[in-house]
């Protein structure tokens, strides 16, 4: 019997407020299936586990544009893979940016981070750190600091839920601010 994955849950409500979005057009949501539980060390499985599942969708749907979103490790996973053709960008949850990991590969792409200056898990500060290094190599990069939430994101649930899916939408119509919110790197309403 597989393991309740409460990361895994708490990201369908995610999916489920960018689902509710009136796109106009197709949209596909899909998640990724880590192998192993953890970052597992230099062999890194979940960002080999992202990259093999973005590959099976660049079989299912061609050149079709991708934002990557994932929270914790699922945020460094996604900003690690987000080197491909068809990615514009990833929107990082609360992510886990250690020091010193890569963003040359991030020019071009769209980066916006969302975290809880008051997160006990994932050090914002860290993110905004790896955010300053992403907009130097050319990547257009967002910073929300919001309000609440702490590492699970569930104290004012609804305003990461909207803000996620905000962003994601202005990602996939090349850029990273959405119109509707006008947050330009300041504390989230």
């Amino acid at each position: 019997m597989p393991r309740l994955s409460l990361p895994a849950l708490r990201m369908r409500f995610f999916a489920a407020e960018i689902a509710g979005r009136p796109w106009g057009q197709d949209v596909l949501l899909a998640q990724v299936r880590y192998r192993c539980r953890g970052w597992n060390g230099h062999y890194a499985d979940p960002v080999h586990d992202t990259t093999r599942a973005l590959d099976a969708l660049a079989r299912l749907a061609p050149r079709a544009p991708v934002v990557l979103i994932g929270h914790s490790m699922g945020a460094r996973a996604a900003l690690a893979a987000a080197g491909g053709d068809t990615v514009r960008g990833v929107v990082a949850l609360a992510p886990w940016c250690p020091p010193g990991e890569p963003v040359a590969h991030l020019r071009g792409k769209a980066a916006v981070f969302l975290h809880d200056e008051d997160d006990t898990v994932t050090s914002a500060q860290q993110t905004w750190a790896f955010a300053r290094r992403a907009r130097t190599a050319g990547a257009e990069v967002q910073t929300v600091a919001m309000p609440a939430g702490g590492h699970a994101m569930l104290r004012g649930a609804h305003r990461w839920h909207r803000l996620a899916a905000d962003y994601t939408a202005a990602i996939l119509t090349w850029g990273c601010r959405p119109a509707e919110t006008g947050h330009h790197g300041h504390r989230a309403r």
